[in-house]
Formats: C-alpha cells, structure tokens, sequence
C-alpha cells in the first residue's frame, strides 16, 4: 500500500461508478421485496378463513417477517451506499474513521461503503 492519504479523482471516479451501480440493484432489489411484503399482505388480509387460524397463518406470519427483516437491511445498505457518496463529495471517502488512514482500495472495491480499513475492523472484533 502506497503512503498516499487521499484518492485521486479518477479513482474516486472509479469508486463512485461502483457504488451508483450497487445503489441501482440494491434500489431495484428493495423495490421488489416491498412488492412481496404488500403482495403476501394483501393475500392475508383477503385470503382469511373466517377468522380460523391455520397453519399456515403461522409460516405466512413468519415469512413475512423475514421480507420485512430483509427490507430494512436493504434500506440499510442503500443508506450506507448514499452516506458514502456524500463522503466522495465531501472529500472524506475512503479514509477509515477510526485509524484516519487510507482504507485499501481492494478493500473499498469489494465493500465501497465501508468507513473502517481492515486493520481497524479485525481489531473491533
């Protein structure tokens, strides 16, 4: 690794692409599970057997909260990824927080919203 301290515009260029791309899938990703999420709801809420519980109530009841689970990680990643845009443009990106060095780039290539390099992580535990 290079004593740099900060990436190059090219470089951030480069980072940000990565992470516009990830936004879109992740943004395409979230929209299709609220659409499972109001979908199954809708199905619950129109397919009930006079009131009787089944077993099946409990599996869709389940389900449901692990789309739910999984929504909210994704609005979570997106977040991150949106949080790490604004740090390219504010000049922050791809310094870790904890160490104030500079987060590898094969690092920030595989998890480009991260804010800890990995020396700082592995010592987080």
């Amino acid at each position: 690794m290079s004593d740099k301290s900060k990436y190059s515009q090219k470089e951030l260029k480069e980072f940000e692409e990565l992470i516009l791309q990830k936004l879109k899938l992740a943004e395409e990703e979230l929209k299709t599970l609220m659409g499972s999420i109001n979908h199954s709801t809708d199905e619950t809420i129109y397919g009930s057997y006079g009131g009787v519980k089944t077993l099946e109530d409990g599996a869709e009841t389940m389900e449901r909260e692990q789309m739910n689970q999984l929504a909210a990680r994704q609005q979570k990643f997106i977040n991150n990824l949106e949080n790490a845009l604004i740090r390219i443009k504010n000049g922050t990106y791809g310094i870790c927080i904890d160490t104030g060095k500079l987060i590898q780039k094969e690092r920030l290539m595989s998890v480009p919203h991260t804010m800890h390099s990995i020396d700082a992580k592995l010592k987080k535990g």
